[in-house]
């Protein structure tokens, strides 16, 4: 049985390639100080995920609508 090349995936915050497996803990990041600087870019909210406007009572939306 021949032996399948790992699969290799660019680190989010640094571009260094990354082994996707149990040798990566950090995972598609290549360290813990790329994990920290990803999640802290998401906690000062300069990344987002597009979504669903808010729909709040200004908006005119009502249960009693439905």
């Amino acid at each position: 049985m021949s032996q399948s090349q790992p699969t290799v995936v660019k680190c989010p915050t640094c571009k260094t390639d990354v082994v996707w497996g149990e040798q990566s803990p950090y995972r598609p990041f290549c360290c813990k100080r790329c994990q920290l600087i990803d999640l802290g870019e998401w906690a000062d909210e300069e990344k987002s995920i597009a979504g669903a406007p808010d729909m709040s009572d200004s908006d005119g939306w009502s249960e009693d609508n439905y």
